[in-house]
This record gives C-alpha cells, structure tokens and sequence, in this order.
C-alpha cells in the first residue's frame, strides 16, 4: 500500500502506457490518496492524534470519510471568497491609505507648509526627486527611511503576537492603533512630530500583511491561495486610484477652517481607516467552526459546510492543524523556522526583486512636474499605471495556477523590468524627453507583481502553521530591508539622471534573475535527495516514520518542496 505523501506529489505517468488492469486500479488508488491522503487509515491515525494532543480548534469537524460534489465545493469558496477575502481586500486598503498617502499630502505643499529647518548630518547627500529643496528633501527621506526600518522590525514581534491572540483580535487592534496616529498628523508642526508618526505608523503597522496572510491560511487551499492573493494585492493600486480621486477633492479644501488640504486629507482618511478598524472586530470568525457568535447568530456556514471547509484545507495540508489558532510560538519553534535554510531562497528572492522598480517610482512625479502639471492633475496621472499593474498582477497568478509553475512564471516580474532599467541607464532622452520618460515609467510601473505567487509560495513550503506563522514574517521582513536598501540606490551627486543609481538596478535586477533560477535549481535538487531516501524506505518503515517521527515542517522525509 502506497503511504500518502504531504508535499508536491507527482502522480504516476500513464500516457502511452499498455497498464494492466491492476496497475490501473493501484494508479487510481495513488490519486485518490492524493486528494485526500486519510484514506490511509495510518495516516489518518497519526493525524487524529496530532490533532487532539494539539488541542486544534476544528478537530471536532475532521472526518477522513466526509464527501462533497465539486458544486458543493464551488459555493462554498464563493462563500469564503464574499466573506473573508473581501474583507481582507478592505482591511489592506486601510493599511495603503495611512502608508501611501504622504506623497499626495507632499504635492499639497505639506513640507513648505512645516517650513522645517535643516539639521546637518550625515544623510545631506541623500535626496529624494521632490521639486523642493534639500532641506525639505533630506527630512522626507529621514522620515521615509524611519518608517520603513520601522515596519521591518515590527514584522516579527507582531506576527508572534498575532498567533497568540489570534489574528481575528490582533488585526482589529493594529487597525484601529495606527487610525488614530494617521488622524494625529493633521497636526503635524513640524520636524519631531514627522518623524514621531512615521515610526508610530511603521511599528503598528508592520506585521500586518503576514498577519493577514496567516488568517487567510486557515479558509484556503495551497493552489486556491496565490490567487487570493493575487486579488489581495490588486488593492495596492485600487487604493491608489481611490485616494486619488479623494486627494484630489479633499486637497482642494485648502483654506476651509484655516487648514491646509493635506491636513484635511489626513483627517478623513484616517476617520475612514477607524471606522473598518472597529467593524473588522465584528467582521474577523476565528475559524470556521468558530463563525456563530451573538452578534452572528447563524453563521458564515451550515455544519455540513463546515465540514467541508474544514476537511478540503486538512487534505491538502494535513499540518494546518498541527497547532490551536491562539497558541504561541515557542522559542524552539522560532528559532527552528529561523534556521531552516530550505526557506532562505524564497527571502533572498524577496529581498532583491523588488528594488528595481522603486527607486524609479520617483521619476513619475518629477516628470509630471516637469510637463507643468500641477498637484491635482499629477495624483490623477498616476493612475494609468495603477490600471496596468491590476491587470498584470492578476494575470501573473492566474498564469502560475493554470501552469502550475511558481518560479519562472514569477521570475516574469524581473523579465519584464529588466528592458525599462536599461533604458533607464543608456537611453539619451532621460528626463529631456519629458512624455517619453513619463511613458517609459509607466510602462516600468505596469510590471507583473510576483509577491501573491512568493508568499503563497513561502506558506507551502514552510509546512505546518508554527512554521508558516514565522516564515511570513521573515519573508515580508526580506522585502521591507529590500525597500530601506532601495532608498539609497538614488544619490543627490548623480542627478537628475542617476546613471550610476540605474547602473546599480541593472546590476540588481540580473542578481534577481539569477535567484529565481538559483531557487528552481535548488528545490528540484532538495526534492532528488528526499526521494531517493524515502524510495529506499520499505513500505513498514514509512509507516513507521509517519506514526513516530518528531520532524516537522519542510524537513519531514515525505514532504516536496513546491517550486
């Protein structure tokens, strides 16, 4: 009897094969433990048991036997898809408006309206392509850098805190926190309260995506994942579109009360943030057997539907239960998941494949300046950019689940960047060709966003949900050092054309490449050398391992690593 295994499991090839009607029958079987593996009793065994000693929350829903139709299934997600994805789309928009919304608060005027006074350091070569002066460049930046290095440290510690709680009660929390330090900067007066809420917003902020990540983690399949992510992830240039099209009504209240229209901005959109901070307390089940409440008395699902729910996510990943959703991560557990260095080629891709694009990010709003455009109309010409974004992302991941391929369908990404930093770097026309460079930056701007694929990716391979918990986080926390990294690609010596800064990105961008084939290279590698232990394994000593082993996450024997 063929022992079912938990990772990446290649079925049989039976395409121009003359079978017997037993190995058709033994290849029926091998795909049938496939789609759910506790239809071996010993599997089944094991799993119950690692559930009751794990106290998980859903083990009362576990059924190895339990059945369903794929219309059953169908309606199902579409359930999960209008109540916790949609949802998890509002939280992040309120996320991307208090993290986004400082460059439209800068083409108010904000830094002339502080009138802050330069204080000589060792950051006086940096400058950020504004149109103001140095000073005011240089306290942008300090801010900017601040709140990044913030959000990065706090990525961590709010993950932790988050599989203690629950996310279902921390997310509400960080919400409604960093709503009330986004209202404050109405009343920014100056250099000290910048700085004090670009570092209060990072801290709160920072943990949040994973933290998402992980309560998205426990409704959905590996497969069906990325591409919510992806849906996810769309709300990043949603929100840019939305805040807009709000900026450009909200700044034109400059005057009204003696306010400037940045400090409108942030009033109102900070209220906006409060508001889906405190419904997200009411909007957040814990899991799915946990959705009746007295304030939902009927629930998101049937019992029948959340044996469904319950069961699908088990079969495809056993481990999803190997932990109670508000049990803390023990320092064993973290510091295995640190160490795990299977994992560490999906960080390194985090950290270099989203630098080349950042830096030119700059260039749009210099160029719109440059062709004469006021605040107005520059916030609104960032959105065909943002349009294009949408479209590429989504159709990136859908690409990957139809090809059921992860790293070259996301090494895309670098592909496509790749031609617009080398005309960035060799093309005469740079910023003199005001509309060119503004077309060549949207195109850039377009680009195919491979982080839904990479963090659906890092989940899968991490194996078990302590893991997964701590590889979210070490994964975002790889993207936030890439972004502090890529604040000092651009210099003040090398404007405005920052040849040697589009020289370093074209340097960068072919590391990137060469990561993702790096990572596709190694995790087929990994993948020979389990198999070709596990092959040697009778079938009593599998059955043996899987009962006794104390091994967990990717290092397990009959797990495959997805790439």
């Amino acid at each position: 009897k063929r022992t079912a295994s938990y990772g990446t499991v290649v079925s049989p090839d039976t395409k121009n094969l003359n079978l017997s009607a037993s190995d058709l029958s033994e290849a029926s079987e091998f795909d049938d433990l496939k789609k759910n593996p506790f239809l071996d009793p010993v599997v089944a065994e094991h799993w119950r048991k690692v559930y009751e000693e794990a106290d998980y929350e859903c083990r009362g829903a576990f059924d190895p036997t339990v059945t369903w139709t794929e219309e059953e299934e169908k309606a199902i997600i579409r359930k999960i898809d209008f109540r916790a994805c949609a949802w998890a789309m509002v939280m992040f928009f309120a996320l991307q408006v208090d993290r986004g919304n400082l460059s439209q608060a800068l083409a108010d005027g904000m830094l002339d309206d502080l009138g802050w006074i330069l204080m000589v350091s060792t950051a006086s070569r940096l400058g950020v392509m504004l149109g103001g002066d140095g000073e005011d460049e240089e306290n942008y930046n300090y801010g900017n850098v601040i709140f990044l290095v913030s959000f990065l440290c706090a990525e961590l510690p709010s993950q932790l805190l988050s599989k203690k709680l629950g996310p279902d009660r921390w997310i509400p929390i960080q919400i409604v926190l960093w709503s009330v330090v986004a209202i404050s900067q109405c009343s920014l007066n100056g250099r000290g309260s910048f700085f004090a809420t670009r570092c209060l917003l990072g801290l709160i902020e920072g943990g949040f995506i994973p933290d998402i990540v992980l309560w998205l983690f426990y409704f959905y399949t590996s497969r069906e994942l990325p591409i919510r992510l992806s849906y996810f992830w769309t709300t990043l240039s949603t929100t840019s579109i939305i805040t807009s099209l709000m900026a450009f009504g909200l700044l034109h209240m400059r005057g009204i009360n003696g306010w400037a229209g940045w400090q409108w901005m942030f009033l109102v959109e900070g209220l906006i943030t409060l508001c889906i901070g405190l419904a997200s307390f009411f909007m957040m089940p814990a899991s799915a057997v946990q959705t009746k409440t007295w304030f939902r008395p009927n629930g998101w699902f049937t019992d029948r539907e959340v044996s469904i729910v319950v069961n699908r996510v088990l079969r495809d990943d056993p481990s999803k239960g190997d932990m109670h959703n508000r049990e803390a991560i023990t320092p064993k557990r973290l510091w295995e998941t640190m160490k795990d260095y299977d994992l560490w080629p999906l960080y390194a891709i985090g950290l270099v494949a989203y630098i080349p694009q950042t830096p030119p990010n700059y260039y749009l709003t210099l160029t719109l300046r440059k062709l004469g455009f006021g605040a107005f109309n520059t916030n609104l010409l960032v959105i065909p950019s943002s349009v294009a974004h949408i479209i590429t992302l989504l159709l990136l991941t859908r690409l990957s689940d139809i090809l059921q391929e992860r790293t070259f369908v996301a090494m895309l990404q670098s592909i496509w960047t790749l031609p617009c930093i080398l005309a960035l770097k060799f093309w005469p026309g740079l910023i003199d060709n005001p509309w060119g460079t503004y077309a060549l930056m949207s195109v850039l701007l377009s680009y195919p966003y491979c982080h839904a694929i990479l963090v659906a990716w890092t989940s899968k391979n991490a194996n078990n949900v302590g893991a997964c918990t701590v590889s979210a986080a070490l994964y975002n926390m790889s993207v936030q050092t890439g972004n502090v990294m890529a604040n000092f690609i651009y210099l003040d010596y090398d404007k405005p054309y920052y040849h040697d800064g589009n020289a370093k990105l074209v340097v960068i961008n072919f590391i990137a490449i060469g990561v993702f084939l790096f990572t596709k290279a190694y995790y087929v590698w990994r993948n020979k050398q389990k198999d070709k232990v596990w092959n040697a394994l009778t079938e009593e000593q599998k059955a043996e391992y899987i009962k006794t082993t104390k091994v967990q996450g990717s290092r397990r024997l009959d797990f495959r690593f997805a790439h």
